[in-house]
């Protein structure tokens, strides 16, 4: 299956659009704002900046004809300059977390969903992580709320260096063929 969002300089699907089925590091060629888009097929993260950079937003199928009013969702930004197409992975999911950067301190292996890692595994921080297999969304506050952070099979040895000091509390599968 292929994934596949469409992009609208306007709200409610009006004006110039584009339409993407991979990632794409920059968008400002295409369109110089984005006030809607449509998911059609798939999972993407879309990004405030290019190159994959700045805050973060997963989209999953439909349709999202005012991206002003999903603030309400947790997406702090108003324009998208980059998106990156998730990919469906079947099999199963393992990431090992750890409480200081460069994998140091308590760490703690992962196969599952952590709504909170202070209550589950009494760690204070996450500061750098291994992600052996699928591909995982990772939240600032517990729950799954706040900014969030698309992470794929990797090695994350510093989120300080990497997202500006930010620290994750809560941990989650992307489990969907959206």
């Amino acid at each position: 299956m292929m994934s596949k969002i469409t992009f609208y300089e306007e709200k409610n699907f009006q004006g110039r659009s584009y339409e993407c089925m991979s990632d794409c590091s920059d968008m400002s060629s295409y369109m110089s704002r984005c006030q809607s888009c449509r998911v059609e097929s798939g999972c993407f993260m879309l990004y405030e900046r290019n190159n994959y950079m700045g805050q973060q937003f997963f989209m999953r199928r439909g349709e999202y004809n005012d991206m002003h009013r999903m603030q309400s969702m947790g997406m702090m930004f108003d324009n998208i300059r980059s998106c990156r197409m998730i990919p469906f992975h079947r099999g199963q999911f393992r990431m090992k977390i750890y409480e200081r950067e460069n994998f140091g301190g308590q760490s703690y292996e992962m196969m599952d969903d952590c709504d909170n890692i202070q209550d589950r595994y009494r760690m204070s921080d996450c500061q750098s992580c291994h992600v052996m297999d699928g591909h995982w969304l990772m939240y600032e506050q517990p729950q799954y709320r706040g900014r969030m952070m698309y992470m794929r099979p990797g090695e994350y040895r510093s989120f300080r260096e990497m997202m500006s000091g930010q620290r994750f509390m809560s941990m989650r599968r992307i489990t969907d063929m959206c």
